[in-house]
C-alpha cells in the first residue's frame, strides 16, 4: 500500500519534513475547540495547518544547515515547493486526526538517500518550533506535534 501512513506515524515527512510538520490554530480564530477534540481540530483544521506548513517549509528552504547537505539540495531540485507543502500539509492533517489522506512515500523511502545528520534534524525541529510560535500554537499542541515528528526520526536520520 504505497504511501499509506500508519496511525502511530512510524513511517513519517518529509523532513520536513517534516516535517515536519505542523500547523495550527491561528490566534485570529479566537474560540477554543470543544473538550476531547482531536489534535487536528485543536490546531484549527486544514487551513491553519497549511498556513503553518507554508511558513515552515519556507524556513527549511533557506536553512544553511540543511542547505549544506548536497543530497538535500538535489532532492529539492526534483520536488516542486508547492508539492512538498501539499504533502506535508496532508500528512499533518491525517496524523492529527483530520480527514486528509496522505498519498506520498513513507518517511523512510523519502529520506533514506538524503544522509540526514542529527545536526540537520535539530535544525529542522528548531525551524518547526519557530513556525509554531509565530502562529501562537499553544504549548500542549506543540508538544504533541513535536512528539509526532520525533516518532519519525529513526526513519529519517542516519545513525
Amino acid at each position: 500500500m504505497r504511501g499509506r501512513v500508519p496511525k502511530r506515524w512510524t513511517t513519517t515527512v518529509a523532513v520536513a519534513a517534516l516535517l515536519a510538520v505542523g500547523a495550527m490554530r491561528i490566534e485570529a480564530q479566537g474560540q477554543a475547540p470543544p473538550a476531547g477534540a482531536s489534535l487536528y481540530d485543536r490546531l484549527g483544521g486544514v487551513y491553519s495547518i497549511a498556513t503553518v506548513v507554508d511558513d515552515f517549509i519556507e524556513r527549511l528552504l533557506v536553512n544553511n544547515t540543511l542547505n549544506a547537505n548536497p543530497a538535500i539540495n538535489q532532492a529539492r531540485a526534483k520536488v516542486p515547493k508547492a508539492g512538498l507543502k501539499f504533502h506535508v500539509t496532508t500528512l499533518v492533517c491525517e496524523v492529527t486526526g483530520g480527514p486528509c489522506q496522505y498519498t506520498g512515500r513513507t518517511m523512510k523511502a523519502a529520506h533514506e538517500h538524503l544522509n540526514i545528520t542529527e545536526a540537520q534534524w535539530q535544525a529542522m525541529v528548531a525551524d518547526f518550533r519557530v513556525a509554531l510560535d509565530k502562529f501562537k500554537v499553544p504549548q500542549k499542541e506543540q508538544q504533541e506535534l513535536i512528539a509526532i515528528v520525533g516518532s519519525t526520526k529513526g526513519d529519517i536520520v542516519k545513525p
